[in-house]
């Protein structure tokens, strides 16, 4: 296996991100002359999270990243035999310093598959001593990822397809490590974005974001712009100076509102110019820095309707205190009058974004039918899973040189099911989902069309079913450490690997 130095996947995790008795285990594994027995280990978890029906898989690409990069450095194995027995053979440690993944084998259900309790997330087998070392960090990886993405995917579900979701979590969430996994994996799990930056310079996740109280409450309306002036959108014309376009519509605004001219806060006006300046054309208003209907609001408007007599349009608002469904009700009331008022047809869509907060019983109120709410920023209650702060996945041994291992224990709920398998989907005529089921590999796979004898988890009885559509489940990621490719792409790389092997560009890309 080439031993590439992927930075991104030694930020997943590191070798010694384990737990000591891995450790210890890997040592009796090689005392016993054990270490490249064959073995199999099943990643999956016992119950749905959250009290719910489904999980997401997810954490396969962090996985895949670090077996590809997985070595032990020299500081890695010293600390080792710092906390292994002082007479530990060093031959023990030389094996160490040549261990990869170059014999581990990774089957896994797709990235944001749909997941039930007992079926493998991740199937991996290879030489004993590495796929027992492996153990931890997989869990790691998968556990936190699958968690959140089923986390955010209930979140979705509630919130219906048209509201839009934003993960801004990042200052609520576990560390570093946990907060870019959050932002990873709530993007997986059906939200629209993230405030993350790393998120979206190492991930590709959209990111999104704009002006905070500080912000606003940092002016205080004597700050003369260094260049009030701002040119039409179309490029042509004369430039304008903001400020003063602003403090005339707002006098306009104010007039229909019923307000006082001196009644909207002069620092968050300034506040709102200065970042209409800076984003003329990406204007959003953060209305509640001191009253929404007196100042937040007319301000914005007076703003808004400046920039619309350039050619630009405000693109929404934000709130982030308050009965925020309510509010956004008024809000949306007042821009149609507005609208209306002063002609401009577009001023009545502007999105309305809502923060504070938000867990899964206000995110069910304010998707409610009538809402005028478009988009929620939610941080703590997806990044912190509150109703269920870990997933609970397992990693355990179910075969070794071919022969099948079985835990018994104490406690059913932790009975193991032995040998290497196979699971497949069986789906209704409709593509209903019927049940996943587990045989052994050897198994012939179950037909669509034909009737199969099953025993459902925890059912004293078998039952049968006839699908009307069945799919592999686990399919191959890692095949003795190299990234597995399609049969597809594999055949173009041997049809250019054979015309031309010197020039081919996809020549030892793997």
């Amino acid at each position: 296996m080439a031993a590439e130095q992927d930075a991104e996947g030694r930020a997943a995790a590191r070798p010694l991100l384990t737990d000591l008795y891995q450790a210890t285990m890997a040592l009796g594994y090689w005392r016993a002359g054990r270490a490249q027995d064959q073995a199999e280990f099943e990643l999956f978890f016992r119950r749905c999270p959250f009290g719910g029906a489904f999980a997401l898989a997810a954490g396969l690409r962090d996985c895949v990243r670090f077996l590809r990069t997985f070595r032990l450095r020299e500081a890695d194995v010293q600390f080792l035999a710092s906390v292994l027995p002082p007479d530990t053979d060093p031959a023990f440690f030389e094996h160490l310093r040549a261990l990869d993944c170059s014999g581990v084998t990774v089957r896994a259900l797709p990235e944001g598959s749909l997941a039930f309790p007992g079926v493998p997330l991740l199937q991996v087998s290879g030489p004993l001593l590495v796929v027992q070392l492996l153990e931890t960090p997989l869990l790691c990886l998968v556990s936190y990822a699958s968690l959140i993405a089923t986390n955010a995917a209930r979140l979705r579900l509630i919130a219906g397809p048209e509201k839009r979701l934003l993960e801004m979590g990042l200052r609520r969430a576990q560390g570093p490590d946990g907060g870019l996994t959050a932002s990873t994996y709530s993007y997986l799990g059906g939200f629209d974005g993230s405030s993350n930056v790393l998120a979206g310079q190492l991930r590709g996740v959209p990111v999104a974001g704009t002006l905070a109280h500080s912000f606003v409450t940092s002016f205080l309306g004597t700050e003369v712009p260094p260049d009030p002036m701002l040119a039409p959108a179309a490029g042509q014309g004369p430039t304008v100076d903001l400020a003063a376009s602003v403090e005339t519509w707002l006098e306009r605004v104010c007039a229909h509102l019923g307000l006082g001219v001196q009644e909207p806060h002069r620092g968050e006006r300034a506040a709102f110019v200065a970042y209409a300046l800076a984003f003329p054309r990406a204007f959003q208003g953060l209305l509640d820095t001191y009253s929404v209907r007196r100042s937040g609001l007319p301000n914005f408007l007076a703003v808004a309707l400046a920039l619309e007599g350039l050619g630009y349009q405000a693109v929404g608002v934000r709130l982030d205190s308050g009965d925020l469904l309510q509010q956004a009700q008024e809000i949306r009331g007042v821009f149609r009058t507005v609208a209306a008022q002063f002609r401009v047809p577009w001023l009545e869509s502007v999105p309305i974004t809502v923060s504070n907060s938000i867990d899964e019983e206000e995110l069910a109120r304010l998707a409610q039918k009538g809402s005028e709410v478009n988009g929620i920023g939610i941080g703590t209650s997806v990044v912190t899973c509150p109703r269920q702060p870990s997933l609970g996945c397992v990693y355990k041994l179910v075969s070794v040189g071919g022969q099948p291992r079985m835990k018994l224990t104490e406690d059913p709920e932790k009975q193991t099911l032995p040998g290497s398998k196979a699971a497949f989907r069986l789906l209704g005529s409709n593509g209903s989902l019927l049940m996943d089921v587990l045989q052994l590999a050897e198994e012939p796979p179950p037909q669509a069309g034909q009737e199969l004898r099953v025993w459902p988890r925890g059912a004293q009885e078998s039952c049968t079913v006839r699908p009307a559509h069945v799919e592999p489940l686990l399919r191959l990621w890692v095949q003795q450490g190299q990234v597995a490719l399609s049969e597809k792409l594999q055949a173009l790389v041997d049809k250019l690997s054979a015309s031309s092997p010197r020039e081919s560009p996809m020549v030892g890309a793997a």
